[in-house]
């Protein structure tokens, strides 16, 4: 459903209501959404987290189950985004197909979801940039010294081009993908004590108690793939590059990472692969690498694995502030919010506003680092663990709702029999993902590790739960006190131009005085 025409353009106090189209291509916008999942932080930080927290051998077939589940869900994902072109995506969807309210529930899980994301991004980033600085520099720093110095850079960042953002993902993205390759080769070059084994590949390594975990720490390695849709509006083509950069980041991920964590698995040994997650966490990419590589390929890893966190920052950090861009135009947040920069065509406001929560977030925990049971890490290392997992179940929930929204979407638009395939690949990843919602919250307090207390293994999931309700709440209020405003969630700039239509039509051009013809009567014209 077109959006209008990118001339027509409301303007206020010289911003914006629109994104720029034509900003970013398909390769510029693959590389953007591909960063988010920073493959050198998947295979450092999440591979070992996995296989040493969770317990799991066969991470490399959950990668490759999920990845079938995601292009399952990426038909109806991709669908969609050729009929609605908003940056709000996740909440837009479900609100064209599930109602104003359940899109006013998703847009506030969305803004909880990846702002989770992303401090847990900044947490791990600031600690692992202060250790590189106090082995390379003799200079000790606190973890959230390099973590506001992060916020300050991304929030920057955030006010320039969308163009000028990519190209600097882009680079990262690279340097990292080839690093991961020539550590892959290296592994399978010179195996582990198992030698060249496939044992991670075995259903029946999924086993275990923290399978639910698994699933949702691996999912949160696909994330990014789905930020697609919400450059629609910045695209010049979105009908044919959103659906192309959806399918082409689910299966590239997929495979990567499959292959990466089958690599990691056989330089270690499967056999020992979970002892050694738990004795070296995010060093074990490191140790293997420097066994194989020697110390200076290693250096060069870890300094482009800290790169790469800040690049998965920024990419969040973009993704948050389009959303809130996306809601500050539709009336769901302040109207300040909704509005671009005149200069740059990126959404001023709502980058400064996911700068200033980032900012609080990571004071929060600055404030709160007293250490836990004698590890100074531990708060840092908690708030990366648990905030991306809380992310990656909002994450999930979003895409089982929108897979939901896509069918009653085109039910209701007389497109089932036509969509038929579509609806049933939609349907089908939305039951797989309801199933995965279950099995992460379940298994949550196999995440919390040594008894931290009952109430915490409800509390982190409830905080997506609390995202629903207050947002369902915020919607039926919406509904109920400004129903114009709850008409127009998900329609983006189309709301303005009905609105026009509407003044328009309502309102037309005076009579020319001087028309000799003068004024024509219409009810005289219709009899």
């Amino acid at each position: 459903m077109s959006t209008g025409s990118t001339s027509e353009i409301s303007t206020f106090k010289g911003q914006e209501r629109r994104l720029r189209s034509g900003r970013i291509g398909a390769a510029g916008l693959l590389l953007s959404v591909v960063a988010a999942s920073a493959p050198l932080m998947v295979t450092a930080g999440v591979m070992p987290t996995t296989y040493g927290t969770m317990g799991i051998v066969g991470q490399p077939l959950l990668f490759v189950i999920l990845g079938v589940v995601l292009t399952l869900f990426s038909f109806g994902y991709a669908e969609m985004s050729r009929h609605v072109h908003n940056a709000g995506a996740f909440y837009a969807y479900i609100a064209r197909g599930l109602g104003g309210t359940a899109g006013a529930a998703a847009s506030v899980v969305a803004l909880v979801a990846y702002s989770a994301m992303q401090f847990a991004i900044y947490g791990i980033f600031g600690f692992e940039l202060s250790g590189l600085i106090d082995e390379h520099l003799g200079v000790s720093v606190a973890w959230w010294v390099p973590a506001l110095a992060a916020v300050a850079v991304v929030g920057a960042l955030g006010w320039l081009k969308i163009d000028l953002n990519a190209k600097v993902l882009g680079v990262l993205l690279l340097i990292e993908c080839a690093m991961v390759v020539v550590f892959d080769a290296g592994a399978l070059g010179s195996p582990g004590p198992d030698g060249l084994s496939l044992r991670a590949f075995d259903p029946d390594t999924l086993a275990g108690a923290g399978l639910g975990t698994a699933l949702c720490f691996t999912i949160a390695s696909f994330v990014g793939f789905e930020q697609a849709a919400v450059y629609a509006e910045e695209t010049s083509r979105p009908q044919v590059v959103v659906a192309r950069v959806t399918f082409l980041a689910v299966g590239f991920v997929a495979l990567f990472f499959a292959f990466a964590s089958w690599a990691l698995s056989v330089a270690a040994g499967p056999s020992q692969i979970i002892g050694l997650s738990r004795e070296q966490g995010p060093n074990l990419l490191f140790a293997l690498s420097e066994n194989r590589f020697g110390a200076t390929f290693t250096d060069a890893m870890h300094l482009f694995y800290v790169t790469g966190m800040f690049a998965a920052m920024l990419s969040f950090h973009n993704v948050v502030a389009r959303y809130a861009f996306a809601m500050g135009r539709e009336g769901l947040l302040p109207a300040a919010v909704g509005r671009t920069s005149r200069t740059s065509g990126a959404p001023a406001h709502g980058s400064l506003l996911q700068s200033v929560v980032s900012l609080l977030a990571v004071a929060l925990f600055a404030v709160t680092d007293n250490g836990a049971h004698g590890d100074p890490t531990a708060p840092v290392q908690r708030l990366f663990t648990w905030m991306g997992n809380v992310g990656a179940l909002g994450v999930i929930v979003l895409m089982a709702a929108a897979s939901a929204a896509v069918i009653v979407f085109f039910v209701r638009r007389g497109a089932a029999r036509a969509q038929a395939p579509t609806l049933a690949a939609s349907g089908a990843a939305g039951l797989a993902l309801l199933v995965i919602v279950g099995y992460a919250v379940k298994d949550f307090d196999v995440l919390l590790g040594a008894d931290p207390g009952p109430a915490l293994r409800w509390i982190l999931p409830g905080i997506i739960g609390a995202a629903v309700v207050l947002g369902i709440g915020y919607g039926m209020v919406l509904k109920a006190v400004r129903p114009q405003v709850h008409a127009r969630i998900g329609l983006g700039n189309e709301a303005f131009q009905l609105e026009k239509a509407a003044k328009a039509a309502a309102c037309p051009a005076p009579a020319d005085p001087s028309d000799p013809n003068g004024p024509t009567d219409s009810r005289k014209v219709s009899s």
